[in-house]
């Protein structure tokens, strides 16, 4: 199996989604495999243009299965959705391989 990550960058635009959602995402992350590696406010664009997200999340997934699992997770779902309304909310899913190294 493949190691996959997703990358996030979230704003929140309400807060009142917050104190349901980490205890909840919390759990469900850890029942689908997943580990935080990063969530956090203190990052800094090194390079391009655009806006910038108040935060930044990092999750290590096992395969890219459990990922879309804990996604599609129904516990997960009203989570989801709050924080889909109540933030703008950007989710990478990327996989754990080198493209350019393996074509040479």
């Amino acid at each position: 199996m493949m190691t996959y990550y997703s990358v996030l960058a979230v704003t929140p635009t309400s807060e009142d989604w917050i104190p349901d959602y980490l205890p909840a995402a919390n759990a469900l992350v850890a029942k689908h495999g997943g580990k935080y590696l990063a969530r956090t406010a203190n990052h800094q664009r090194l390079e391009g243009e655009g806006n910038d997200a108040a935060l930044r999340i990092v999750l290590e997934w096992p395969s890219k299965e459990a990922a879309v699992a804990f996604m599609n997770d129904p516990d997960y779902l009203p989570h989801l959705q709050a924080r889909t309304k109540g933030s703008v909310s950007h989710h990478f899913l990327i996989e754990a391989k080198d493209d350019l190294t393996e074509q040479r």
